[in-house]
């Protein structure tokens, strides 16, 4: 399947999604998570043995576009973004419920909501130039995408605060030491990386695999409400004055 957002392919047992909005950075827009969840569809009824989910261009992904969201009218904002979180949400959960092993392949910027894939999945490989980043205090958003669904039991609930509130960078080396990401591949071949670790699954032995994977994820029940939650906050917030204000600063349309 080939889509102008999202590419698919099988090979050798395993499945291959990748993110394919370069010229934006990968920035989540309706039309790429639609595609996305299609991607996942096609995976589950495929069942490989492990899938690699990677991006194509600089960055894995810079999360929510802020210009689409700006673009959108005041007082259609809540109805853009209950859809379009919810799509983000509704990926996360499908990640979650694929019963085989999921590798993100990551770089570049992965920024805002994006984070929430690569905390949805079970292995993250990154390159030396990936770094990780809320942006929702300096936009004026409520985090969406896991930031405080799953992000806290990852690198610890005073980590993910920090970050969060100081708005601050988690570079390649301290998401390897914080258990963000599970390998640095410092030639930045993440993707190839990302593909032997799929492999290494691929080789074991299948039902023991599925076994760790069912009693080691989150629950899935817990993760999907605590979404829920985050995308009623992030409603709440994001047709307001402070967001609108926010958007505008951010993309270097300050109102006077």
């Amino acid at each position: 399947m080939k889509t102008a957002n999202v590419l698919y392919e099988l090979e050798d047992g395993i499945a291959t999604i990748t993110l394919n909005r370069p010229e934006r950075h990968n920035a989540l827009v309706q039309p790429l998570l639609d595609e996305l969840r299609e991607a996942l569809a096609r995976c589950r009824q495929d069942n490989p043995a492990a899938l690699v989910l990677r991006a194509e261009g600089r960055s894995f992904s810079s999360g929510g576009d802020v210009a689409a969201f700006y673009e959108v009218a005041r007082g259609e904002r809540r109805a853009y973004a209950t859809r379009l979180v919810g799509a983000l949400n509704e990926a996360m959960l499908d990640l979650l419920r694929l019963p085989v092993a999921t590798v993100a392949a990551v770089h570049g910027m992965v920024t805002g909501g994006s984070v929430g894939l690569v905390l949805a999945c079970d292995i993250a490989v990154a390159g030396p130039n990936t770094h990780f980043a809320p942006w929702y205090t300096a936009v004026g958003f409520s985090p969406d995408g896991g930031w405080t669904a799953l992000m806290p039991e990852r690198i610890g609930r005073g980590r993910a605060l920090d970050v969060q509130l100081t708005n601050r960078h988690i570079e390649a080396v301290e998401a390897l030491q914080l258990g963000l990401v599970q390998y640095l591949e410092e030639d930045g071949d993440v993707s190839a990386r990302a593909v032997r670790l799929a492999r290494q699954v691929r080789d074991a032995k299948r039902v023991s695999v599925r076994n760790t994977l069912a009693l080691t994820r989150p629950d899935v029940n817990r993760v999907a409400a605590a979404l829920e939650v985050e995308r009623r906050h992030f409603l709440e917030l994001i047709d307001s004055e402070e967001a609108d204000r926010g958007m505008a600063a951010f993309l270097g349309r300050a109102k006077q």
